[in-house]
């Protein structure tokens, strides 16, 4: 399509930002019976990357929920129970010994005390250790605008989170668990884009050391590597650095906040899910009575 003599115009449709998705929203639910409860614009803030059939899907699924518990209308909490099923799976029925719910907490917990005390952040949205497809809990945090460009910052401060958990299990427990092994993963493959592809590294510089390229289709397959042993060394060892720099951060904010973390972690232990609200109470609270003892 894209020779010459032919069609030679890009069509990019962008996924749809939060008014966007707001709008589309109010469209799905024209004859949807909603409760007096649901916003929205809450949903549109809490859907970051739904096209506008994952919105539909939403919606449906919503519907759904409430439909098998005879109630005349679709609640907010049904929104988040259906967003969490796309997002998350379903909800698992796999039952935690009280030593692994207790570690999944401290986990859960580590990650959303670490990303309540970097500068850069998003806010800690919701903490659940309820099992849902293949993971045993989540802590999702999202920002009041959508993002198109991250800054280094932001993304130091990501890999900051993203190990917050393991930091947490190794403080409380005094090991870590195989709980970890996706957001290392994550941490790691976010890590290595930062040094080799985006420049952010004082030691290698302003040079893209890119090893996939993308193909017709849009879809990144590899590429012939174009630097040497020496400097392929070079970034494995900033990448290491850089993870290990930012394991350190968490770590620093978990001891000097022990209480906080630990009250949250027996939040959900007791409750299982906290939405927003719950955790800036838990916090604050936590935060004023550290300041007190001290």
């Amino acid at each position: 399509l894209l020779r010459p003599g032919r069609f030679d115009r890009k069509v990019i449709l962008d996924l749809p930002q939060k008014l966007a998705r707001e709008e589309i929203l109010k469209v799905h639910t024209r004859k949807v019976p909603l409760s007096e409860d649901v916003n929205l614009a809450s949903i549109a803030l809490g859907t970051v990357g739904f096209s506008g059939a994952d919105l539909a899907n939403l919606v449906n699924e919503a519907a759904l929920l409430a439909a098998r518990q005879k109630k005349s209308d679709v609640s907010q909490a049904d929104f988040e129970s259906a967003r969490d099923k796309i997002v998350l799976g379903d909800r698992r029925e796999a039952l935690l010994s009280d030593d692994e719910k207790r570690r999944v907490a401290y986990h859960e917990a580590g990650h959303a005390l670490t990303a309540f005390h970097m500068p850069h952040a998003e806010a800690p949205r919701k903490i659940t250790i309820t099992p849902r497809g293949r993971a045993l809990g989540a802590t999702e945090t999202s920002s009041n605008e959508d993002m198109l460009n991250y800054s280094q910052h932001y993304l130091e401060d990501r890999i900051a989170i993203l190990l917050g958990g393991r930091v947490a299990e190794s403080l409380v427990f005094g090991e870590v668990s195989s709980g970890a092994a996706d957001d290392l993963k994550k941490a790691t493959h976010l890590a290595r884009h930062m040094i080799s592809e985006w420049g952010m590294n004082e030691s290698l510089g302003p040079v893209s050391f890119r090893e996939t390229d993308e193909n017709f289709l849009g879809r990144e397959v590899s590429a012939p590597r174009e630097y040497s042993e020496h400097t392929a060394e070079l970034i494995d060892d900033e990448v290491s650095k850089l993870i290990r720099d930012n394991e350190q951060r968490a770590k620093d904010v978990q001891e000097m906040n022990r209480i906080e973390l630990d009250n949250l972690a027996a939040a959900l232990i007791e409750h299982e899910t906290l939405n927003e609200e719950q955790i800036n109470r838990i916090l604050s609270v936590s935060s004023i009575l550290s300041t007190t003892r001290d």
